[in-house]
Order: C-alpha cells, then structure tokens, then sequence
C-alpha cells in the first residue's frame, strides 16, 4: 500500500531505493536442515544488505544455534569476511553452557561480537533461570545486547520471563526477537517500565495494524529493525515500516536511530 503521508515513503516508491539506511538487529545465516533457502550464504546477506540498503547485521547463524562446540566458528568466519557490515551475536545453549569460556571469547572478540542470543523455546529451558545469571551479569557491565528470542505464551520466553529477567538486571539492555509475537500488546504492557527493553520486529510484518500498536504502546524510540534473514524479506519488512500509520520520525527511529544509539559504546 502507498502511503503518501510519508516523504520517505514516496522518495522510495519514486527512485526504487531507500533513503535513509538501516540497522537490521535480528538475523542467521548458513542452511538450515528443515527448510531450503534461495540465500543463506555471508556473501548472500551481504548481497542483500546492498539491495535495501541495510549498513550493518547482526546475526547468529544456525550452525551456531544447533551445535555449540563448533558452529561459533562459521558465525566468526562470516563476520571477518565482511567486517564491516556483519557482527554476531553469541548462542547461549542453556543446556550446555560453558560462562566462563564464553564469556571469555566474547569479551576478547568485540569486532565479532555485539552480544549473547537465548531461545529458551528451542531449548526447553526458562530463560529467567539463575543458571544464565553469568551472562546477564557480564552483559550489564559492559553495556553488550542481549537478544532473546520471545513468542507470547511461552512458559520458557515469554513476558513474565523477560519482566523477572529486567528486574533482577535493570541494567541489561534486551532485545525482545519477535515482540512476544502473539501477545505483544500484554508483553509491552508488562515489561515497558524498563528503558533498556527494545522490541524487535522480526514476523510482526506478517500481521497488518500490530506495528501501530508496538509504536502506540512502546513509543518508536523503543522499537528496532529486524526480519530473521533469510527466513524472512528484508524487503517486506520495509515495505511493514513504509506502510505503517506512523511518522517519518517514527520511521527513521526503527530503521537506524534507536540501532545508532545502541550499539554507539560497541564502536561499530
């Protein structure tokens, strides 16, 4: 849908191409055993961040998601290929952890590292368990991001997860992946008295009307960029963002600004 209220909306329907560039906080890479990608490679997302205009990625791939001995090497690999534009998050397997090395490597690696990334979902494990304190610790000192993977009615990353999370580390800085997809509006509602939560917009696209509500009930100060590349459209994504009710301050918080003041201290 055009939406002619937007001069950035129109300068993109005009000349084809964004312009402003964006901060996409919320995405893999590599194959995936359940599912084909057209593009999964560093050279693919790259390709892609070109075509929309997205200035940096912050990923963590899914070899790194389904092996935790040896996958952090493919996300390490990518990021000092194109250093420039990719940094990675870290996986934090609740099953198999291991604080102090991992602690270690983020901490000694910070042109590959922004942060940690939790799917308690995926693992079967709360992620408000005292067992992940060492992380939230670490990541509350040194101003590093935490992405959680978050869907609404989950027992193991849902709100009442996060709300025990931020209120044990009021320091720690959360990315909400997904916005509690599902029950955003009760998630924003239970975890907003905490500056340091953001609300990531990966599948939020896919339902009209919900981005209003997160900006409506979050302020677009609170809210950042992201898609699950490739599971997702970097493109569809935009064209959420573009054809939202909202203004182009609005627009321009989610694509970079809030992702600029983020990562500011992180000297990307």
């Amino acid at each position: 849908m055009i939406n002619n209220k937007s001069r950035i909306a129109a300068e993109f329907w005009e000349t084809g191409k964004l312009p402003c560039y964006i901060r996409d906080f919320h995405a893999h890479m590599d194959e995936h055993a359940q599912i084909y990608f057209p593009f999964s490679s560093a050279e693919d997302m790259v390709a892609d961040m070109d075509r929309n205009n997205v200035r940096s990625l912050f990923f963590c791939g899914h070899f790194a998601l389904d092996d935790p001995l040896y996958g952090e090497k493919y996300n390490v690999d990518a990021v000092r290929k194109f250093p420039d534009r990719l940094r990675a998050y870290h996986i934090i397997h609740s099953r198999c952890l291991n604080p102090v090395k991992e602690i270690d490597e983020v901490d000694k690696n910070p042109d590959i590292y922004v942060g940690f990334k939790l799917l308690g979902d995926y693992n079967y494990f709360p992620v408000d368990s005292a067992i992940h304190d060492p992380y939230y610790d670490y990541l509350s000192q040194t101003g590093k991001l935490l992405l959680l993977h978050t869907w609404g009615g989950s027992g193991y990353d849902g709100y009442e997860q996060v709300y025990n999370i931020a209120k044990r580390f009021p320091a720690l800085r959360i990315i909400c992946g997904h916005s509690f997809f599902g029950t955003h509006k009760e998630g924003i509602e239970r975890t907003r008295q905490f500056p340091n939560i953001y609300y990531e917009l990966t599948a939020v696209p896919i339902m009209r009307g919900v981005l209003e509500e997160i900006v409506n009930l979050a302020g677009s100060e609170r809210v950042l960029f992201g898609t699950d590349l490739p599971w997702f459209s970097t493109m569809h994504g935009v064209g959420m963002v573009l054809g939202a009710d909202i203004t182009d301050d609005d627009r321009l918080n989610i694509f970079h600004r809030n992702g600029d003041k983020l990562i500011q201290s992180l000297n990307i």
